[in-house]
């Protein structure tokens, strides 16, 4: 026979677990980030060369738990890992309409200007890069906000380009690719396409056989990517948000888990996806803490 007042501890004890699980996913990971550290060596790398790569993505400025502050931190603890080339993938402002006290896109661009990389610093816009923004939106074509403000604080933008540098690994080519989900919330005229995305036209860029790194938010592009391409670097997923056992139940991507998070090798080919930093829709994290990614290539 059941205790009555054991079958009511039982029930308290459950409830304040589930209380404090959710504070801690509310309060307590989302605002913490961390650094993920992978060592990889593409194939085509060339030999005793070696690169430092920071990657941030998703800031989500303006979001419940990214104000510009923060934004500062994270530029403070990336500058700490001295990395040879800092990237950016998109999603600079919260995920949802701008409000009127949300910080101005020049202030959060500011801050990431401060980001020192002997090789660069260099970006590509995410789906709410296109989406909070309501003359891009309506005239269906760039440039966004978020694009005038990182270029205005010295940040190129690369929006199907590549570009060639030089860097003490040698030369390497870094190519972005416009936004697969640009106007997925927009009617649009029949034929066009949902997206600026171009990878064709982009690699079509790259003439010469030194290494190349391609910048895209969405990683669903990856099933396309061709062998010529040494690494592919996305964010958008935030690894679900919510991370169980290395299983997310909701995924952002047409292919589920199999992009969701982390480092993924297929034919030969190199995909690394970030959690990314801020929150989009529910303002929680679980198992899929902030980070910020430092590449060792080589």
């Amino acid at each position: 026979m059941l205790d009555r007042r054991r079958v009511l501890q039982t029930l308290a004890g459950l409830f304040l677990s589930s209380f404090g699980l959710g504070g801690y996913a509310y309060a307590w990971e989302p605002a913490h980030q961390g650094v993920t550290r992978y060592r990889l060596k593409p194939a085509r790398w060339p030999d005793g060369r070696r690169l430092r790569v920071a990657v941030i993505s998703d800031l989500h400025v303006g979001g419940p738990h990214m104000p510009v502050a923060r934004v500062r931190e994270i530029v403070d603890q990336t500058n700490a890992l001295k990395p040879d080339l800092a990237l950016l993938l998109g999603d600079f402002v919260a995920s949802r309409a701008r409000y009127p006290d949300d910080p101005a896109p020049a202030e959060w661009a500011a801050e990431l200007a401060r980001l020192v990389a002997s090789a660069g610093r260099f970006a590509v816009l995410g789906n709410h890069d296109w989406w909070q923004d309501e003359r891009a939106q309506r005239e269906l074509q760039g440039p966004t906000q978020s694009t005038l403000a990182l270029e205005a604080a010295g940040i190129p933008v690369l929006e199907n380009r590549a570009i060639r540098l030089d860097t003490k690994a040698g030369p390497l080519w870094i190519a972005g690719l416009g936004d697969q989900e640009a106007f997925v919330l927009r009617r649009r005229p029949r034929g066009f396409r949902y997206g600026v995305d171009d990878l064709p036209a982009t690699l079509a860029m790259v003439d010469d056989g030194a290494p190349l790194i391609l910048m895209a938010h969405e990683p669903d592009i990856f099933a396309e990517v061709p062998g010529r391409v040494d690494l592919t670097l996305s964010g958008h997923t935030h690894g679900g948000q919510v991370r169980l056992f290395g299983w997310s139940p909701i995924v952002p991507s047409r292919y589920g888990n199999r992009y969701a998070y982390g480092h993924v090798r297929e034919n030969g080919r190199d995909l690394v996806v970030s959690a990314g930093l801020g929150t989009s829709k529910l303002p929680i994290r679980l198992g899929a803490p902030p980070e910020i990614v430092l590449i060792e290539l080589g």
